[in-house]
């Protein structure tokens, strides 16, 4: 900023961001006084360095902005975890399964685990059983980011949700909808 730039030369821009061409440190100094703003680097890579004529606090504001605005934007992604066991019921199982369907529609990732213990881990077909049952249910909702594998005394599939498809809306022509609405009044 200002007399920081130490190159012989810089391409200038103007406050209202016209070219200005390539001119001499001193020139540049010369204009940014002249236009009561500041001399910025811009782009101090270029050969040779771009500088702009710009207030420097206005700029640090914009900056500022830019980031506040990337950041509210940004998307969160949290990991839910459901946990079964080999020998859950179906009435539990279907409640387990509404929650992993709100998870996956809220844009969550679910840790799906399978949780053995004692000898239930001598049956671990059953665990896996459940686990590509709830893949095989939900699979035009998710993509399976990591598939069921046994981690000591329990069996964990994480899944993602999948690519939203648009819905598509039946077209209704101008002959349809005067059809609806004569059908829709009262004969007299």
């Amino acid at each position: 900023m200002n007399r920081e730039i130490v190159v012989p030369e810089v391409r200038l821009t103007g406050p209202q961001n016209e070219q200005l061409g390539i001119v001499g440190i001193a020139e540049a100094l010369r204009l940014a006084g002249e236009y009561d703003v500041d001399l910025v680097e811009i782009v101090p890579t270029a050969t040779p360095p771009v500088c702009k004529l710009i207030d420097y606090g206005k700029l640090k504001y914009q900056e500022q902005k830019k980031a506040a605005d990337a950041k509210a934007k940004q998307v969160v992604q949290d990991v839910k975890e459901i946990k079964f066991r080999p020998g859950t019921d179906l009435g539990d199982y279907n409640i387990k399964m509404r929650s992993i369907k709100r998870f996956l529609d809220d844009g969550d990732k679910v840790k799906v685990t399978m949780r053995f213990r004692g000898r239930e881990i001598t049956h671990q077909e059953l665990g896996m059983d459940l686990l590509n049952r709830i893949r095989d249910e939900l699979a035009d909702l998710i993509i399976v980011e990591q598939f069921p594998k046994l981690e000591g005394r329990q069996m964990v599939m994480m899944i993602a949700p999948g690519k939203k498809k648009p819905a598509v809306k039946p077209k209704v022509t101008p002959q349809v909808a005067t059809e609806k609405a004569v059908a829709a009044t009262p004969a007299a």
